[in-house]
């Protein structure tokens, strides 16, 4: 299975700060070391172009981000300070998802071990995210004529508001946000279908909440592609996260998401999204059993033929 990274471009962060760029490259690691990917297929993303970004992002807010022109404002609403490397890191983030979606469009399933930079709007970043790469990626694939239409399923913990004012109005991409209905953002944007769950929910009600969403998401969207937010945050030792869903659980949610979209004949990139366990290799844990999931379903349809 194809797995891109994009670790070698990790922000250097000041000490204490709370977003784990560590996980990243230990999520790599554990994915070489594992033997996921076959030979040549843990791959590094080109950067994604200023044409594919501009068909998610406004002309004035790339050049803003390219150029270091964010005013103070924005740069703390993103949380990252500016710099060349969070420019090029941004770039090969999208590229990562919008390579993992050519990929899953030519073998089934596919992976970046980032992405998921889902409350990036089109003229703001917020909430460590600067480009939308699931916008960015819908958007290219379709202009590339690979995939008429699109179906987002975000499972992080976080709604996907950024995912959801971009792709408002497009009846190409159905967007759906499974997430805490009292976590950031505290100003929800409208998905096409949002599904908000109460602080402390767990396995029970985040499963049975998640099959009915996705049901109804399939049916809806028709799609030729999914792109696949397979968050760590809804794991119950998550400082963010607010939920009580444990590692089992999530690994069950990776396995009705995949093979729902298997049985349909709907390819599958999946992103990482967020995780800020208080130990991170719980966060890698997470993020792993996702990408061992997808390759497993990809060997397994294989076999079948």
């Amino acid at each position: 299975m194809k797995v891109f990274y994009s670790d070698h471009f990790v922000l250097p962060l000041p000490e204490g700060h709370r977003f784990p760029m560590v996980k990243y490259s230990m999520l790599r690691e554990r994915v070489a070391r594992d033997g996921i990917c076959g030979q040549g297929e843990l791959l590094a993303p080109r950067a994604a172009t200023d044409q594919e970004i501009l068909r998610a992002h406004a002309p004035d807010y790339l050049k803003r981000v390219a150029s270091g022109a964010l005013t103070k404002k924005e740069a703390r609403r993103i949380g990252f300070p500016w710099s060349e490397r969070m420019v090029e890191r941004s770039r090969r983030a999208s590229g990562g998802t919008l390579g993992a979606c050519l990929a899953a469009i030519d073998e089934g399933f596919a992976a970046n071990l980032a992405g998921g930079t889902h409350h990036a709007f089109s003229d703001r970043g917020e909430g460590y995210c600067v480009f939308n790469d699931s916008a960015i990626a819908a958007r290219a694939v379709q202009a590339a004529g690979l995939a008429e239409r699109v179906a987002v399923i975000d499972t992080d913990v976080h709604q996907g508001n950024g995912t959801a004012a971009i792709l408002r109005g497009d009846p190409t991409v159905f967007t759906f946000s499974l997430h805490g209905a009292k976590n950031f953002p505290f100003h929800k944007e409208e998905s096409d279908l949002d599904a908000p769950l109460p602080d402390g929910a767990g396995d029970t009600e985040f499963l049975a909440t998640l099959e009915r969403g996705l049901e109804a998401t399939l049916d809806a969207a028709d799609a030729d592609l999914a792109i696949y937010l397979a968050g760590a945050d809804p794991f119950e030792g998550d400082r963010l996260g607010r939920l009580s869903v444990t590692k089992s659980g999530l690994a069950e949610r990776d396995r009705i998401v995949l093979e729902a979209c298997r049985e349909r004949g709907i390819p599958v990139a999946v992103t990482m999204a967020g995780g800020y366990a208080n130990e991170v290799s719980d966060t890698v844990d997470v993020h792993f059993q996702s990408i061992r999931r997808a390759a497993d379903l990809l060997k397994s349809t294989a076999d079948r033929k």
